[in-house]
């Protein structure tokens, strides 16, 4: 059976850190900022870490060859 390979737009999406949680980019920063509170652009700055449920769904099916 092949390998597994990491999709490529999670490689450009997520990251894994030391400890093997899953970080990801805030959302709602693109377009439209105007209309958006200055509350929610200054809380989308910078990265997040995932829930587990979540870290774990993107390891097992997107990045099967980060950190296990």
């Amino acid at each position: 059976m092949p390998k597994m390979k990491t999709k490529s737009a999670a490689k450009k999406r997520f990251k894994l850190t030391a400890s093997g949680k899953v970080k990801a980019g805030a959302a709602n920063k693109r377009h439209c900022l105007s209309a958006k509170p200055n509350d929610m652009k200054r809380q989308a700055r910078g990265t997040f870490i995932l829930f587990k449920a979540d870290g774990e769904k993107v390891k097992q099916y997107y990045l099967p060859n980060g950190a296990k």
